[in-house]
């Protein structure tokens, strides 16, 4: 079995190219095949691309690699999920990347927990950019990744994949953890885009 993107922008083509190079078989869900084509053929014979329906049904692991907005859209495309892992990628970003739409008393990953019926949401691969999600490596150390989940199984599948994607993977326990994640995301963009850092910086944790 491989493992689906849905979306083939900046952050699922980041993934799905650190993941091709990783010996992962990778499906790719979009709607606009021409839009793609050439740069998911540009990962080799690991990679295809084909129609969002068809990518979900392909694989147990179901990367979400979109803008938040398509999560309901997304989520009820499917009347029953029947346990697969819905990797959510997204961030519910405020127009001007001013802040987030939600947060405090829910998340982005819950809200979409109560629309996928039947599947096993996870959080993760949200809180850096896509440049450190495609090459993770920096010479100071390992790259965090935190993973939350109210599934048990479906947080260790998902911090596996993480660890082989070379991050310091943490496991940040259940779904709820995600109004932490999300807004710690936002940290990042700000530094990125409003303090100047650029993309080339990644936060990690330090340990005694």
């Amino acid at each position: 079995m491989g493992i689906s993107i849905i979306g083939a922008g900046n952050v699922g083509m980041a993934l799905g190219r650190a993941l091709v190079g990783r010996g992962e078989v990778v499906t790719f869900g979009v709607t606009n095949h021409e839009k793609y084509r050439d740069a998911v053929a540009a990962l080799g014979r690991d990679a295809s691309l084909v129609g969002v329906d068809a990518a979900i049904a392909a694989n147990d692991i179901v990367i979400l690699a979109v803008p938040y907005d398509a999560l309901p859209a997304l989520a009820q495309r499917v009347a029953d999920w029947h346990g697969k892992i819905l990797v959510d990628a997204t961030n519910p970003l405020a127009p001007g990347l001013n802040g987030l739409a939600l947060g405090t008393t829910t998340s982005g990953a819950e809200e979409l927990a109560k629309l996928a019926k039947g599947a096993r949401v996870v959080k993760a691969f949200n809180t850096t950019g896509a440049e450190n999600l495609g090459n993770s490596a920096y010479a100071g150390g390992k790259a965090f990744m935190p993973v939350c989940g109210d599934d048990a199984d479906a947080r260790r599948r998902v911090l596996a994949l993480a660890e082989r994607l070379g991050f310091d993977a943490i496991d940040f326990g259940a779904l709820n953890a995600a109004r932490y994640l999300e807004p710690f995301a936002m940290a990042w963009i700000h530094l990125a885009f409003k303090q100047g850092f650029g993309r080339s910086f990644a936060f990690g944790m330090l340990r005694r």
